[in-house]
């Protein structure tokens, strides 16, 4: 009848986590496949380390206590007079003291070493593009190719990204999990992010901030391509016959969900300031930090 008791806790144990971890089948934090995302899975495990330093020995502490000193045990040593010990306010203030000084070292390294406003150093120049946030839609503009596409993000193998991000609707945060990096994209304002693929493949991209009713199927898919492939996409994008000046901008722009990928042979060369200026009177604000608002990395 024990046996039979124990068995049903156990079962719904193993079932419970089993359940929780069949949505753990695809972290892609956890998979970087660029040297940004790789050091801030870094930091994620150390920081979640330092953590298990003082949570694992209390669990086990208050497993030990309670069966210690459960009311069945008469061997248990009773003291109600017991007030101090030296050794344990020790212990109480010296390993916490000692984790908050090393993730408080952590954090001011990481924080200057993982700023999404800071180049990557690489022998490689790197390619720039201008990311804008629409409802429900990314559109990438590549200035110094003259191209542009929709809900697809191209990017050579090795080489270092320079992205310029805004929104021409309400706020929302670029993010490709893998790469690494997440940051704000917020109308009349740009703000700034850069990674690399160290590995070719097509990697998901998504919008990690609630932006209404198509946000769900806010999407783009990513493609690390090597030299030769990037190459021929954009051999491919120029070949389109649609072209992205400000008054095709307006049509595209219009709010629309799961929309397909779209590529633009030419853009106007300035579509991505006339974007943002059209909410500052002309004047671009260069990044969120000048509004008083911490881009998020």
């Amino acid at each position: 009848m024990k046996e039979r008791a124990l068995g049903r806790p156990a079962s719904f144990i193993s079932a419970s986590l089993m359940l929780l971890l069949s949505g753990c089948s695809n972290l892609d934090i956890l998979n970087p496949k660029g040297s940004v995302g790789l050091a801030e899975r870094d930091l994620i495990a150390t920081s979640v380390w330092a953590m298990l330093i003082v949570v694992v020995p209390v669990i086990l502490m208050t497993l030990f206590f309670a069966w210690r000193y459960r009311a069945s045990n008469r061997n248990a040593e009773y003291k109600p007079g017991w007030t101090h010990s030296t050794a344990v306010e020790v212990v109480v203030w010296t390993i916490p003291t000692l984790i908050i000084l090393f993730l408080a070292v952590l954090t001011w390294r990481t924080t200057h070493e993982l700023d999404p406003y800071r180049p990557l150093e690489s022998q490689v120049k790197p390619i720039n593009v201008e990311v804008v946030a629409l409802d429900w839609k990314w559109l990438f503009i590549y200035p110094d190719l003259g191209i542009a596409s929709v809900n697809q993000l191209a990017i050579p193998v090795g080489t270092p990204v320079n992205f310029r991000i805004t929104s021409d609707t309400v706020m929302n945060s670029f993010f490709i999990p893998q790469l690494g990096g997440q940051i704000y994209a917020m109308a009349g304002m740009q703000t700034r992010l850069h990674l690399i693929a160290d590995h070719a493949g097509d990697y998901a991209g998504v919008a990690a901030n609630f932006s209404g009713k198509g946000f769900s199927d806010m999407k783009f898919r990513t493609l690390a391509e090597t030299p030769e492939d990037f190459n021929a996409w954009v051999a491919k994008v120029r070949a389109s016959s649609d072209r992205l000046d400000m008054d095709r901008y307006h049509a595209v722009s219009e709010p629309s969900e799961k929309d397909p990928v779209r590529y633009f042979s030419t853009v106007d060369p300035k579509l991505f300031n006339n974007i943002i200026a059209r909410y500052n009177n002309g004047n671009v604000i260069d990044n969120m930090k000048d509004a008083n608002c911490a881009p998020k990395g």
